[in-house]
């Protein structure tokens, strides 16, 4: 999936659209995702274990097999860097509920908790690379009642919705579907937190995006935050950590001192310098960041975690396949600059 970092002339297009196509952005993109490693001055985060599932089955580590069967030893090698680690599971658009019971049970068998991306709001991505979502209202509702009814009383995080709040903000989601999105997300935080295990963070973008915390406060509590464990930041960027620990803290103060999680997948050399159009969009020269974890070593962080899977695709920029294809050389590239 994208990710967007600024508002550009495209915003502008899009908020005159009814279909709500149309939105780009520019900017520099977020958090990192791999081994700690030492980025800028920054001190590695503290991390000592991971509660998070691990998918034996996931892209990476069947990429790891076949390396290894073609006898790519030392590609393996490296790729495991991805593959050994927790990484979020985006369900399915048409039927989640495969997937997310794969997944609970395969969680549940190792006593671990899996991490999940709710991601179908309609209108989504302002018809870019991730276009698509529910038909409409109706239809997102059933899509999150399911979605729900299949984790059951197992533990799990859900990342609600990506973009969804902060494409209000910056005007790309034209005015006319701001309404029913803010109530759609509302309900879909009360509908997750249902489940007695389910844990709830809804997105808020990233501080290259919307560089001010204070317009995103109304939004979000329109959508529901109070009812929620709190925001999700960084999601499928490359901003660094400390930048967004500052962000989500100042964000926290205003809203009454809600706790978030940082998504460190793939910002371990930080943004892609400059201000270029589309630098959230598969940049180059970027590595992990640190692995998944809920030690943080700070009270409002309540976790470091791999929401944007690394090795997909962010969209068809720089040679890139589909948003949200497995793209092994990309993949390849953040685990071997991440350091051993």
């Amino acid at each position: 999936m994208s990710r967007r970092t600024a508002v550009t002339a495209f915003a502008l297009a899009a908020a005159l659209l009814l279909t709500g196509s149309g939105c780009s952005s520019d900017g520099p993109a977020p958090s990192p995702v791999g081994p700690p490693v030492t980025t800028k001055g920054e001190a590695p985060a503290p991390t000592g274990g991971s509660p998070f599932w691990v998918d034996p089955e996931s892209d990476a580590a069947r990429q790891v097999r076949q390396y290894e069967a073609q006898g790519r030893a030392d590609d393996a090698r490296v790729l495991k860097r991805i593959s050994e680690q927790p990484v979020a599971d985006w369900p399915a658009g048409d039927d989640p509920v495969p997937e997310i019971r794969r997944a609970v049970s395969g969680a549940a068998a190792e006593g671990r908790t899996a991490v999940f991306v709710a991601y179908n709001i309609p209108h989504r991505d302002c018809g870019m690379y991730s276009a698509g979502g529910a038909h409409d209202g109706q239809a997102y509702r059933a899509w999150v009642d399911s979605f729900a009814s299949a984790i059951g009383d197992a533990p799990a995080m859900v990342v609600l919705e990506p973009d969804a709040v902060p494409h209000m903000v910056d005007g790309c989601t034209p005015g006319q579907y701001h309404g029913e999105r803010s109530g759609l997300l509302a309900e879909a935080i009360e509908r997750l937190k249902r489940q007695p295990g389910t844990r709830v963070y809804l997105d808020a973008g990233n501080p290259a995006w919307i560089d001010d915390p204070g317009k995103l406060v109304e939004p979000l509590r329109r959508a529901g935050i109070a009812r929620a464990d709190g925001f999700s930041l960084n999601v499928s960027n490359f901003q660094e950590t400390s930048v967004v620990r500052d962000f989500g803290a100042t964000l926290s103060g205003l809203l009454g001192g809600l706790h978030f999680t940082v998504d460190t997948s793939r910002n371990g050399a930080g943004p892609l310098p400059g201000d270029g159009a589309e630098a959230w969009c598969n940049p180059p020269g970027r590595s992990l960041g640190v692995p998944p974890t809920d030690r943080t070593g700070d009270a409002l962080v309540d976790a470091y975690l791999w929401i944007k899977r690394p090795g997909d695709s962010d969209g068809q920029c720089r040679g890139g396949p589909a948003a949200g294809t497995w793209w092994p050389e990309y993949a390849l590239g953040l685990a071997r600059r991440s350091g051993s």
